[in-house]
């Protein structure tokens, strides 16, 4: 699976059933050579442009299955998860892709 398949699927949260948005980025461990965890942009965003830095960073542990379409994730409280740039540790060896 190509990342631009992978970013083009809705993400749902099958604990309250809402749509949290499409994956805009994908962050890897390049030590463990992994997908760490997805990254979905915040829906207050107004088209992308306010509200920087208020992505959601959902870790891959959390993705129950990737369908043809949909990407279904359990999020028991999603403003539990770190929004990107938080909790960043200097020497990390992840990238995320955009």
């Amino acid at each position: 699976m190509k990342i631009s398949d992978f970013q083009s699927k809705d993400v749902i949260n099958i604990v309250d059933g809402k749509k949290l948005g499409q994956i805009s980025d994908l962050e890897l461990d390049l030590r463990q050579g992994r997908i760490e965890s997805i990254v979905v942009p915040n829906q207050s965003k107004f088209f992308g442009m306010f509200g920087g830095g208020t992505d959601v960073v959902i870790p891959w542990r959390n993705i129950v299955k990737i369908g043809m379409d949909v990407v279904l994730v359990k999020l028991e409280d999603a403003k539990a998860y770190r929004v990107e740039g938080e909790g960043d540790q200097a020497g990390d060896q992840r990238v995320t892709y955009r």
